[in-house]
């Protein structure tokens, strides 16, 4: 047995995303730290900015010794860092919270799907220093009085267990529901906050896209987050629960477009792949129906989105392919 056995398909494959991933928070790092004004802000995005980079090069260099093609990603022609400001008041860190809680699923799920011991150790090493980075974000913006908290609730003082199956119920509007549990809540608070976020986003990106086309697509992904907002929001207010709100992360007037517009469809893709995710989970563990099944209708929205988005990608050629198996019935008939 050799000393250190070949990339595995889904080895090469994880880190193929993981490489995209990487490049793409390199060049939006590049320019918020361009434009940042807050000097604690701008250096945990400069202490980000070199780990990213020096685990994009170890990436790189695990294509190269195993004789595979460095994927192409986002380079430098994906971001102009002389523009004005497109955000401001905090939404640079509040959008890297994200991209790290994001970060932290991708990297602990590749870990699962490695077997190499070097590959193993290098989403270890990411996924550790991924969650630090998540942390400093969510201090920073709960020092700056910028991230709304989970609503509190009074200490259970005894254990309880369901006594009837109507617990689950919620779809038929003539019948009470059950108050929402604290795992409902805190499934439907995380679907707002991320949604927020990603619609201001979003909203910037709609005003600076090179492209109509892109800049549609994005006004429609506005309108996707606003609705679920809206949605889930109204769910918490039914039983008094107060929706976050968070108090920055605003969008300037500036239509200079900092991003270029592959680089915009790939953020709203992995945002989709993330939203798709983190739904799944908040389906899963919400045992009250209407819940659930406001979900999984949420779910299909986003998938279709993101569908509409791939094939924009396509069609103007942005979207790279990831590593693919041997056409095995090609070569075969071939010879």
């Amino acid at each position: 047995m050799p000393d250190k056995p070949s990339l595995t398909s889904s080895e090469l494959g994880t880190l193929w995303l993981t490489y995209q991933q990487e490049t793409m928070v390199l060049r939006m790092l590049e320019y918020f730290i361009k434009q940042a004004d807050d000097k604690e802000a701008k250096t945990i995005m400069e202490n980000l900015y070199n780990v990213v980079h020096s685990f994009s090069e170890k990436t790189a260099i695990l294509f190269q010794e195993e004789g595979a093609a460095v994927p192409v990603g986002f380079t430098s022609q994906d971001v102009n860092t002389g523009v004005p400001k497109l955000y401001e008041n905090g939404f640079d860190i509040m959008f890297f919270r994200l991209m790290t809680e994001i970060g932290m699923g991708m990297h602990t799920l590749n870990i699962t799907m490695s077997s190499r011991e070097d590959v193993v150790s290098l989403y270890k090493d990411l996924t550790a220093i991924i969650q630090k980075y998540y942390n400093e974000c969510t201090q920073y913006l709960i020092r700056k009085g910028m991230l709304a908290r989970p609503p509190y609730v009074s200490m259970p003082q005894s254990v309880e267990f369901v006594k009837d199956v109507k617990y689950l119920s919620g779809l038929n509007p003539f019948n009470d529901k059950r108050t929402l549990n604290t795992v409902e809540v805190a499934h439907i608070f995380h679907a707002i906050e991320t949604n927020v976020t990603g619609m201001q986003m979003i909203t910037g990106f709609a005003q600076s896209a090179h492209s109509t086309e892109v800049s549609k697509y994005c006004k429609r992904g506005m309108e996707l987050s606003k609705s679920f907002i809206t949605e889930f929001s109204a769910i918490l207010l039914k039983d008094s629960v107060q929706a976050p709100t968070p108090a920055g992360g605003n969008v300037t007037r500036s239509t200079a477009a900092p991003f270029s517009d592959k680089l915009i469809m790939y953020c709203i893709s992995l945002f989709c792949s993330f939203s798709l995710g983190g739904n799944s989970l908040g389906t899963a563990f919400s045992l009250r129906t209407d819940v659930a099944a406001k979900t999984t209708v949420s779910m299909k929205d986003v998938f279709e989105y993101a569908q509409e988005g791939a094939k924009i990608m396509i069609r103007n050629g942005w979207m790279e392919e990831p590593p693919q198996m041997e056409e095995r019935k090609h070569i075969i008939d071939k010879n």
